[in-house]
């Protein structure tokens, strides 16, 4: 996060007495990134956030490759991904590396009963089906349908769904995910260029501090396994916070499409990036305005990079059968491109309604065997005339 935001009380300080009504000292946590070398934020405990009264045993959720290494195009149905009640056992892994796991879910319950955070990846939720509010330490951010949730590791939260029907994409990320470099001037203010801007993102609000004792359970997720910590005091139970580290969201709604005269290449919609892969949006948007543009994407190459799309909504005239829910994994190696007929379709049309979100990494994906039972067979050959 490029910019300060606070909430609550705060001592006018840090790193200074900051005592209760009661004369007793508030607990000041730096939750920082890289070391303390990054991005940080100073929260203001009531109590101590270090106080394990038991633990569980752990159990692995490491995701299980079924090929390392393939080179055909591939298409998964994310649609079959079956609801399942709590939050944590309906994520399904389909596609990782060492860098990012791909995650869907179809969660039917809220997660109350428990907190969770990921403390080795950042978590990029999108909502593609559902409402409703995360609750985190440093407030609650409420959500809806094309929603970016992005939660820095670490975050201890909970989600709350206004009704069973929920889907979700979900980006976990081993590096920090940050605007794209481009978009960011060097003192850290979102450019005039840039696709969206600061009023875009929804930081936390309505923080409520719960000054509780008691036990806690907080499942933790580290290096694939799983872990159940129980606290003595409840994890929110913050007064006040500041700093840049924090969870937000963005809707893709508020994504605004750069176009021009001829077909624009993907960069145009990249809308996140992290170490070794980017996160793009496809949005509606007019298609190219000049009087010989061909609207269809070019055939092209995946030299450095295996480009995963997730199909959201709306008409995509480079693809024949698209659906919902629909992910395509175009590996490096081989090209690509629209699908026989979709060129001069394409020719003359004005505008498009596709929502997408594309993830793109510069190093191989593997395939779970959960992303097995969701593969569409016949897609590798649907480019034959």
């Amino acid at each position: 996060m490029p910019h300060y935001s606070t909430l609550g009380s705060i001592p006018h300080k840090r790193h200074t007495q900051f005592r209760k009504p009661d004369g007793g000292l508030y607990s000041e946590q730096l939750f920082s990134t890289a070391g303390f070398s990054n991005d940080y934020s100073l929260l203001y405990h009531v109590h101590p956030p270090t106080q394990i009264i038991k633990t569980e045993p752990q159990y692995s959720v490491s995701p299980q490759v079924a090929e390392e290494k393939m080179l055909r195009h591939r298409s998964f149905d994310g649609f079959k991904v079956k609801p399942v009640k709590d939050y944590l056992d309906s994520r399904v892994p389909v596609l990782v590396n060492n860098d990012v796991h791909i995650v869907i879910a179809a969660p039917q319950e809220s997660l109350t009963g428990y907190f969770y955070k990921n403390t080795d990846a950042d978590e990029l939720i999108f909502v593609h089906e559902g409402s409703g509010v995360l609750k985190t330490m440093y407030g609650e951010i409420t959500f809806s349908y094309g929603d970016y949730l992005m939660v820095p590791r670490g975050t201890i939260y909970q989600i709350y769904f206004d009704t069973p029907d929920n889907r979700l994409f979900i980006v976990e990320s081993f590096s920090p995910i940050r605007y794209p470099k481009r978009y960011v001037s060097k003192e850290g203010q979102l450019l005039e260029h840039s696709p969206y801007c600061e009023r875009d993102i929804r930081g936390p609000q309505n923080l409520q501090t719960f000054d509780q004792k008691g036990d806690f359970l907080i499942r933790a997720k580290k290096q694939g396994m799983m872990y159940g910590l129980h606290y003595g005091t409840h994890p929110f139970d913050v007064i006040g916070w500041d700093g840049c580290c924090y969870p937000y969201a963005f809707s893709i709604h508020d994504f605004e499409p750069i176009t021009g005269r001829v077909h624009q290449p993907p960069p145009v919609h990249q809308t996140f990036e992290a170490r070794n892969f980017v996160v793009c949006s496809f949005v509606p948007r007019l298609f190219d305005y000049h009087p010989d543009a061909i609207p269809a994407p070019y055939n092209h190459s995946n030299i450095d990079s295996d480009e995963l799309l997730y199909y959201v909504d709306g008409d995509f005239m480079s693809r024949k059968n698209v659906t919902r829910g629909m992910m395509t994994l175009h590996p490096a190696g081989i090209p690509h491109g629209p699908h026989p007929g979709a060129v001069q379709k394409s020719i003359g049309a004005k505008e498009t309604k596709e929502l997408a979100v594309m993830v793109d990494t510069f190093h191989p994906l593997m395939i779970t065997k959960q992303a097995l039972e969701l593969e569409n067979g016949d897609y590798t050959m649907s480019w034959a005339e």
